[in-house]
């Protein structure tokens, strides 16, 4: 068996405050007869332990054991409670929906800076670092409002997986 530890790197620490959905769908959209939700979208996960299966069944072996929860991962599409699902290193499981939760948040992918507005010459609010889980806000197209610990500010979208299932392409390079 194959175990993953999503490691927790943080100076700021994870927010997990629920604030309304901000990703951007793309094109292909579609409502699942599943959930009633669109697909695809991202939601976190619920626990700090979720296992992620190689098929839509308990019955499937594990592939990766997360251990972080809150952390993003896109769906892909759903069959019956289970959801397929992609995780910021670009692995694709199956993960049962209760293992799942709709809050907003969002992944840091590198360095950057918080700002304290929209503007580019905003003053610099925090350093937040790549791995950070965030909590996520309003975006627009080039800045999403996020809370990372007791700092709030605007980052960078596309610094960020789990804002925008448009711009979802795995982080490994």
């Amino acid at each position: 068996m194959r175990y993953a530890l999503i490691a927790a790197a943080a100076l700021l620490g994870a927010c997990q405050a629920p604030s309304p959905p901000a990703a951007d769908m793309p094109a292909g959209v579609q409502i699942s007869r599943f959930s009633q939700k669109p697909v695809p979208r991202f939601e976190s996960l619920k626990h700090d332990k979720v296992n992620g299966r190689i098929g839509p069944n308990e019955d499937y072996r594990v592939l990766w054991q997360y251990e972080r929860k809150g952390l993003p991962v896109l769906i892909l599409k759903e069959s019956g409670n289970w959801r397929f699902v992609r995780d910021p290193a670009g692995d694709e499981v199956w993960i049962k929906d209760s293992q799942l939760s709709s809050n907003s948040g969002a992944l840091s992918r590198e360095t950057f800076m918080l700002k304290a507005g929209r503007a580019a010459d905003s003053a610099e609010v925090a350093r937040i670092g790549a791995g950070v889980l965030v909590g996520l806000g309003t975006c627009d197209d080039s800045l999403c409002q996020v809370t990372a610990g007791v700092h709030r500010g605007w980052a960078p979208k596309d610094q960020l997986w789990g804002a925008s299932a448009a711009i979802a392409n795995p982080t490994r390079g």
